[in-house]
């Protein structure tokens, strides 16, 4: 038995075939069988059924195949930490970024370690929750700043919670709302309203608060995870903003953006957290980037 033999049971596993399998793993499959059957013989029980044309793992494969993700992981480890020791504060670190969090922390991160950490290589993805999780349990990252009503929470994730992100409606300076003293929420489905896609969580929010007009899709008619696009689009229409009130703070001293006296009050924030995967060696430049991440949300949001 050996850790070419978990490789080769993991990814018929994956995969469901023998032939996709055999070309994920650049073998031929009669190599690939030779593997298994090798396995099999030494173990003494059969691990795949072959069911015509399917293949179906017995209960002593599936647990075999538990094992064997733990088995080639720690082994990937160990390797990541001989690499990551060897290379210390100069190596790399890659990070992921959902639309709201790349919006706020993306350029005073970059600033900081160009001027602070100029050693440390750095990448940044942005994207959305489902493809940055996948990234990140592909090993392809290694930490995530997401919403953490977006990313529902599994064992295989650690996460550490951000300073709250306060929210509200903004809208340009002269806006005819502002001419009210209260602005209800029929006032605002009379206009437009622009936001990057919202979490089921804020969805229910403006429901009980707001009732059937503040449901999201008739709500809100403009959709785009490009905020500042957005917030330019505000500024200069009768748009409404819907979304984190810092990204607008600049905007918002200036006069150019004010905040809607909404009645009742939104009193709604994001959450965002910083995600790793659990049991994984981290890199050593990833506790400077949580310190921060961790001081710019404190002075952004408080």
């Amino acid at each position: 038995m050996n850790l070419s033999q978990m490789r080769h049971l993991l990814a018929i596993h994956e995969t469901g075939s023998y032939s996709r399998a055999a070309e994920q793993l650049h073998l031929t499959q009669p190599a690939l069988s030779r593997s298994i059957q090798s396995l099999e013989d030494e173990l003494g029980l059969p691990l795949i059924d072959r069911v015509g044309k399917r293949n179906e793992f017995t209960a002593f494969g599936e647990a075999i195949v538990e094992r064997a993700k733990r088995i080639v992981f720690e082994t990937e480890e160990i390797r990541r930490t001989a690499q990551l020791l060897k290379g210390g504060l100069s190596g790399g670190i890659r990070v992921g970024m959902g639309a709201g969090p790349s919006a706020l922390f993306m350029a005073p991160l970059l600033n900081r370690l160009a001027h602070e950490h100029p050693a440390i290589h750095v990448e940044i993805s942005q994207g959305g929750a489902d493809l940055l999780l996948k990234q990140l349990h592909d090993k392809a990252l290694d930490v995530l700043i997401l919403d953490t009503r977006v990313a529902n929470p599994i064992e295989t994730l650690q996460v550490e919670q951000l300073p709250d992100a306060p929210a509200a409606f903004l809208c340009r300076a002269g806006h005819p709302l502002l001419a009210l003293a209260r602005v209800r929420i029929d006032d605002l489905s009379r206009y437009r309203v622009a936001s990057s896609p919202l979490s089921a969580e804020i969805g229910r929010l403006l429901l009980e608060r707001y009732g059937p007009k503040a449901h999201p899709e008739k709500l809100v008619t403009m959709r785009s995870d490009a905020l500042q696009a957005l917030l330019d689009t505000v500024s200069q229409s009768d748009i409404v903003y819907l979304g984190i009130r810092a990204l607008a703070a600049q905007a918002l001293a200036d006069g150019k953006l004010q905040e809607l006296p909404i009645t009742p009050a939104l009193n709604s924030a994001a959450r965002y957290g910083l995600y790793t995967l659990t049991g994984r060696t981290q890199p050593p430049a990833l506790d400077i980037i949580r310190l921060m991440v961790l001081e710019e949300a404190k002075r952004i949001f408080n």
